[in-house]
């Protein structure tokens, strides 16, 4: 399962890709940049495996983030999403795997990611392994082995990270969770919700036609959105 970046200016373009990647059932997790300032934050804060690039954006333009990236030693792979065709020689020069017109279809983006797939190396060297998360807690800094955590829920300006005995509130974003826990079959079943897949007991239809999860240790079931109920079923190989 991939990680991916999708940065564009346009929230709508953004979920409406967002929307397909997820029907793929091949990206198992998903950040948004609405500039490429943020993406560079974003990125400085955990590794991606492709960055679906919009290139007419206010401030710098998406070629020169690409230009940027291609420079890193381990540089994610790069698929172009634009309005214009006028860019994509400039795009090849900096090594991108594809190049996509808006509106983007289905089986176009499907290729693109197969090109990325194939082109994907394991990285060795500079993977940082995480074994525990910090947090603060009564003015520690309590590290949570990721094995005990259950999942992780939204909660206004906070992440609520419950483990099988306790709570701790963290300030990282759930998005940034998203991503560094994602090898540790952590998945993102809702806009609030990231579950530990070896927690799910349950899997269970509401009469309003909603899924919900059973979570070891918890008394809570947390919601599935209707966007993440393939993916995830595909994750629980259901």
């Amino acid at each position: 399962m991939l990680r991916a970046m999708i940065v564009d200016d346009e929230a709508p373009a953004r979920s409406e890709l967002r929307f397909l990647l997820e029907q793929t059932g091949k990206i198992g997790t998903i950040t948004e940049a609405s500039s490429v300032r943020s993406a560079i934050e974003m990125l400085m804060e955990s590794r991606v495996d492709v960055v679906f690039l919009d290139i007419s954006m206010p401030g710098a333009s998406g070629l020169q983030l690409a230009e940027a990236l291609h420079k890193l030693k381990n540089p994610p792979a790069i698929v172009f999403v634009t309005a214009y065709s006028d860019h994509a020689v400039e795009a090849f020069d900096v090594d991108a795997v594809d190049y996509l017109m808006k509106p983007v279809e289905e089986a176009r983006l499907d290729r693109a990611i197969e090109k990325v797939m194939q082109r994907a190396k394991p990285v060795t060297d500079s993977k940082v392994t995480i074994e525990r998360i910090p947090v603060e807690k009564g003015g520690r800094k309590v590290l949570i082995p990721v094995d005990d955590i259950r999942f992780i829920m939204a909660k206004d300006d906070y992440s609520c990270i419950y483990t099988v005995d306790d709570r701790f509130l963290s300030t990282t974003s759930l998005a940034q969770f998203e991503a560094k826990l994602c090898d540790f079959g952590f998945f993102r079943v809702h806009r609030r919700y990231i579950v530990n897949l070896a927690c799910v007991t349950d899997v269970e239809t509401v009469p309003s036609g909603a899924i919900q999860l059973g979570i070891t240790g918890a008394d809570e079931r947390v919601p599935v959105s209707r966007r993440r109920v393939v993916p995830l079923k595909k994750a629980l190989s259901l």
